[in-house]
């Protein structure tokens, strides 16, 4: 759709939204000034909508280096009177913690409100962790809406609550709700302050032990009041369909709870939980007192069953709780009707009806995720794979990171032995090369570097670290949607802003080979390698080509495209392009014979250097 829609749209209007797009909308309805973030998937399509509207709609926008300097430009802009807004995936808070956990015992000054899009099932993440615990670990509020509609309304709740209360909230979707699409209904949009002003109170605003301990003490007080608010709230409600058991319910996991009892019909009470820390006790205490049997339906971790636990434990109640604690419920990965269905006819103890599955005549392959044809990763990683070989070096260690370049651990480049977090592979370098006597190549993207591996690099170079560090500058953050890295002439928004060097940081820090290189050339990038392969101490390599997907939209405005063919008189079937280089434009026919697909083949020619009889020309 057409983003500026989310900002032009006059009070009362009908926009299908997805989640995220939604947030946007609630965020400039609540007169939001300030929003910064790092791009991460499921959050990634907010900070997309605000980097194309925040010039029309007199925002501050920026792509931060990273979540915790989000946050912190945030932090900053609450205690200037300024309402303000970020977001990020969920491991992000984990970046982000040190100074989150800070902003509590701060409290603010006009609403800020922090987004974290958590990921069920880990569809893009490294880990499945549950970020309402992070909640009850600073002590803030902590709001999970349940559709777009609730996305953008609970918004608005949630900026006048950390108004009311001088507290950061947390706003919790998952990636369900961040990709729901669905009507929304708007409301009347507020101008945002231009600018605030930030009164100095060093005993309010510097947490240093003496004033730490006031903090907290404020800090618990603010919490039992919204203690209290949190049993009234609007965004708690029951839904009454009987009362033969009870369900209490959250964010995404609520959905399925009502598709399921509607379908079926089912006799149940529910609990929809939308503000759900600090945990309405009186609310859920006057809910067990209406059923015997209570179903908790929540993604991850069982935080709620816990706490319901300790209400029951706490009144001495002879309610039957059923979740994950009790096997009910299963205890990871992300919740679908059927799950939710199995359950409940379970604690109902109704007969499960069998389900007829079409089963497709042939079984549907996997399609695991791939470079792009034309991604220069992999030419690096072609490079550095031929000049080890050439080299003779054996069990060479390869720490990777989180990017596209993670797909490294694929066959047939397999260039990813360890992998921790955004920024580790340069750490984790250092401790290999310590730890062993092998050789370590680390790979980490632009973005990344960025992001968390400047202090590695610092590290390295001081702890002499013999490595080779390969920093593979796509000119992009790829992976979320091609958003601006600190690396490129532009900022968020669009406009011109100093490009850095990541070379000149690199001899900055001290190092003394430093090399930069356009992986499309294979030959000059793998005797760069070699030789930094050979070298004795810390060598940095940087690979640099933009990412496939803005040269191909390059070609496409200049009109200007061309493909590559395999001529079949020179072609020997030795199936380098196909076994070692793996572009998947190439494929095999039933015949054996080996071509390029001219509809996938993005016309890099990178493959004209790998094949060693010159059968790859270009497509006439």
């Amino acid at each position: 759709m057409d983003v500026f829609k989310i900002l032009e749209a006059k009070e009362n209007s009908k926009l299908f939204l997805l989640g995220n797009e939604a947030a946007v909308r609630g965020a400039l309805e609540s007169g939001v000034s300030v929003v910064s973030t790092y791009p991460g998937t499921p959050s990634s399509e907010i900070g997309n909508v605000f980097s194309k509207i925040a010039k029309a709609a007199h925002v501050y926008f920026e792509f931060s280096a990273n979540e915790k300097v989000a946050v912190e430009v945030s932090a900053a802009a609450a205690a200037s009177g300024l309402r303000s807004f970020a977001f990020m995936k969920h491991v992000g808070l984990n970046v982000a913690a040190d100074s989150f956990m800070s902003i509590a015992y701060l409290g603010v000054n006009a609403g800020m409100v922090i987004l974290t899009a958590d990921d069920p099932s880990m569809y893009s993440s490294q880990n499945e962790q549950d970020n309402r615990i992070y909640a009850r670990l600073a002590n803030v509020p902590l709001i999970e809406p349940s559709s777009p509609q609730e996305v953008k309304e609970f918004m608005k709740y949630a900026f006048d609550i950390s108004e009311q209360f001088h507290l950061p909230v947390l706003f919790r979707t998952t990636t369900r709700v961040s990709h729901m699409r669905g009507v929304v209904e708007t409301g009347e949009l507020v101008p945002p302050k231009e600018r605030g002003f930030f009164k100095k109170e060093p005993n309010k605003y510097v947490p240093v032990p003496q004033n730490s301990r006031r903090m907290h003490k404020e800090l618990i007080e603010k919490m039992n009041k919204l203690a209290l608010l949190v049993n009234e709230s609007p965004l708690n409600k029951v839904f009454d369909f009987g009362d033969e058991i009870g369900v209490i319910a959250s964010g995404g996991a609520f959905n399925y709870v009502m598709d399921v009892v509607k379908e079926y019909n089912l006799p149940v009470k529910i609990l929809k939980l939308g503000f759900s820390h600090p945990f309405p006790e009186k609310l859920v205490l006057d809910f067990l007192s209406k059923v015997q049997k209570v179903v908790i339906v929540e993604e991850v971790e069982p935080v709620m069953e816990k706490e319901v636990l300790a209400i029951v434990g706490k009144y001495g109640l002879n309610n039957k709780i059923y979740g994950k604690l009790s096997g009910t419920m299963p205890r990871i990965y992300e919740y679908t009707p059927d799950i939710v269905k199995n359950s409940l006819f379970k604690v109902l103890d109704k007969e499960i009806e069998a389900k007829e599955v079409l089963k497709p005549e042939s079984a549907i392959p996997s399609r695991p995720p791939v470079l792009c044809p034309g991604c220069p990763h992999r030419a690096t990683y072609y490079a550095v794979k031929d000049a080890i070989k050439e080299l003779g070096l054996k069990d060479v260690i390869f720490p990777s990171d989180i990017g596209c370049y993670t797909l490294g651990i694929q066959k047939p480049y397999e260039t990813a032995d360890f992998l921790l977090s955004m920024g580790a592979s340069i750490g984790t370098a250092c401790g290999f090369a310590h730890a062993t006597n092998q050789k370590v190549v680390a790979f980490i993207g632009d973005s990344t570097f960025f992001h968390a591996g400047l202090s590695a690099l610092a590290n390295a170079v001081h702890n002499k670290a013999k490595a080779v560090i390969v920093i593979m500058d796509n000119r992009t953050t790829a992976m979320t949607g091609r958003q601006p890295s600190l690396s490129e002439p532009v900022n968020g928004i669009g406009e011109e802003a100093p490009e850095l060097s990541i070379s000149d940081i690199a001899k900055a820090f001290g190092v003394k080979f430093v090399e930069t290189v356009d992986p499309y050339n294979l030959h000059k990038t793998k005797e760069v390698f070699k030789r930094a392969l050979r070298y004795d101490g810390l060598a940095v390599v940087i690979t640099k080509h933009p990412c496939a997907l803005i040269t191909d939209a390059e070609k496409r405005k200049r009109n200007f495209w061309i493909t590559f063919r395999i001529n079949q008189d020179k072609c020997t079937r030795c199936m380098v392009c196909i076994t070692d280089f793996a572009c998947p434009s190439f494929f095999v026919a039933e015949d054996g014979s080996v071509h390029i697909d001219p509809l996938i083949c993005d016309g890099c020619g990178v493959c004209t250097q790998v094949c060693p009889y010159n059968a790859i020309e270009v497509r006439k």
